[in-house]
């Protein structure tokens, strides 16, 4: 059976229920007032946030710092001869292929000979004949000579006339003329002929020095033009592959930092785990030509397209008796200048500012809001902007230094710089606490005065991903 419900039961179960109700209004209130509470205190944490600026910091040291030039290039010999012949024909042999080593003084490249032994034998014809006629014309000059002195006693005892002597006078001149162009004669036919024997002597040529065969452009049987006329066939090259360089690019702005003498730091790509030492051997005195790869003085890729001028440095690499090919291509860092206990701060954390804390692009515009303001007239806005390029004149390199929780714009005077840091000749000292980040809060946002918290730099590996 089911129990009948008291009187006393079915009062109580209102009250109940009213009070559950009351402690919910409680809870919802209360509940309430945490989530305004903690949204209140997020208002002041991000008001506070923006009102400072997340900044990195480092501190300034002493350290040597070492001015690099960075140029690529390509590893070349230091001596490479082209060969290229001085007569044009067949070749008949080549006996050494590329890479193999010859001797001074060897025979490295044979042309067929045939035409200029044939230029030879007529040429040397051509002198015997001359040489003939050169006897003949002495024997008309003697009979010319006796005949031209008998008739001069003659004509001065006046035994003669005046046209008989004349004639024998100028058979004379004549026969000495003669004797003289045949003289001349046999003087050219030997000349010919010296030149038919030298164009005979140089279709063999021989190696100008020990070295190796570097390159191979020629096969037997090819004919190849002379260098005498026309630019000639390069058949070869033979290199001194013993001592090399790195003839690298160096951009106009900074070739005037280089000299000769100064140490090198070369990386070549075939050995990468591997840094060279080197030493700047010659510096190019104008702008390298545009494009080619050979050697001289086009051997690096060059330069003076898209207004970048380039000029062509030579360096002298130690291989320490690693094997160097040409062609290599290799990377440079050219030690300009070293400056010893110098005070550094990295690079990034060097500005440009004026007195008023604006950098270049805030002054131009603050200049031209200004003038628009004023008036709007298109031609005193360009006014405005020709007087901020002026203005540009004023702006001072400046770091800004952290002191406490704002940072200090301090103008420096700077030196030289690596890769990483600059020097600061005057305006801080080491120890200084510098921001060395964001980029855009030290090229924009921050101004004298800022106050700003400190942003742990974020790891490597995350930058990376």
């Amino acid at each position: 059976m089911t129990a009948a419900l008291s009187p006393g039961n079915a009062s109580a179960s209102p009250a109940v229920k009213a009070r559950k109700k009351s402690r919910l209004i409680w809870y919802v209130a209360g509940f309430t007032v945490l989530v305004a509470a903690l949204i209140a205190v997020a208002l002041v944490k991000k008001r506070t946030a923006a009102a400072t600026i997340a900044v990195t910091t480092e501190l300034a040291e002493t350290k040597t710092i070492v001015q690099i030039v960075t140029a690529t290039g390509k590893i070349q010999p230091e001596v490479e001869v082209k060969i290229t012949p001085e007569v044009y024909g067949e070749i008949v042999s080549l006996p050494f292929r590329e890479g193999a080593a010859v001797k001074a003084g060897e025979l490295i490249v044979k042309i067929k000979p045939d035409l200029y032994q044939a230029q030879v034998e007529q040429a040397a014809a051509s002198v015997s004949a001359a040489r003939a006629a050169a006897v003949n014309s002495e024997v008309q000059l003697e009979k010319a000579a006796a005949d031209f002195k008998k008739y001069q006693d003659l004509y001065d005892r006046k035994l003669v006339s005046d046209f008989d002597y004349s004639v024998y006078k100028t058979n004379f001149d004549a026969a000495k003329a003669g004797r003289e162009s045949a003289l001349a004669n046999v003087d050219g036919a030997e000349g010919i002929l010296k030149q038919s024997q030298d164009s005979l002597s140089k279709t063999s040529i021989y190696a100008p020095m020990d070295g190796i065969v570097s390159a191979r452009e020629s096969e037997v049987g090819e004919r190849v033009q002379s260098s005498t006329n026309f630019a000639g066939t390069e058949i070869m090259r033979v290199a001194d592959l013993s001592k090399m360089e790195v003839r690298v690019n160096v951009n106009e702005n900074d070739i005037v930092n280089v000299k000769v003498g100064d140490p090198v730091k070369i990386s070549i790509d075939a050995y990468p785990d591997r840094k060279f030492n080197g030493v700047v051997r010659e510096i190019g005195a104008s702008a390298a030509n545009s494009g080619g790869t050979g050697s001289g003085a086009a051997a690096a890729t060059g330069t003076v397209s898209d207004e970048v001028t380039n000029f062509i440095v030579k360096i002298r690499v130690a291989s320490e008796g690693y094997s160097l090919r040409p062609g290599m291509s290799a990377t440079a860092d050219i030690e300009t200048q070293t400056v010893e206990n110098a005070v550094a701060v990295p690079i990034q954390s060097v500005t440009v500012r004026d007195a008023k804390g604006l950098n270049a692009d805030q002054l131009q515009e603050a200049k031209e809001k200004e003038q628009h303001e004023r008036s709007g007239n298109d031609i005193e806005v360009a006014s405005s902007k020709e007087d901020a390029k002026r203005d540009l004149d004023k702006l001072k390199r400046v770091v800004f230094i952290k002191v406490g929780n704002k940072v200090r714009l301090q103008p420096v005077v700077t030196g030289i710089a690596d890769n990483s840091v600059i020097e600061i000749k005057s305006g801080v000292k080491a120890g200084d606490e510098v921001v060395s980040g964001s980029y855009a809060a030290i090229s924009r946002t921050l101004k004298d005065g800022s106050k700003v918290r400190i942003e742990k730099p974020k790891p490597e590996s995350a930058v990376t991903n």
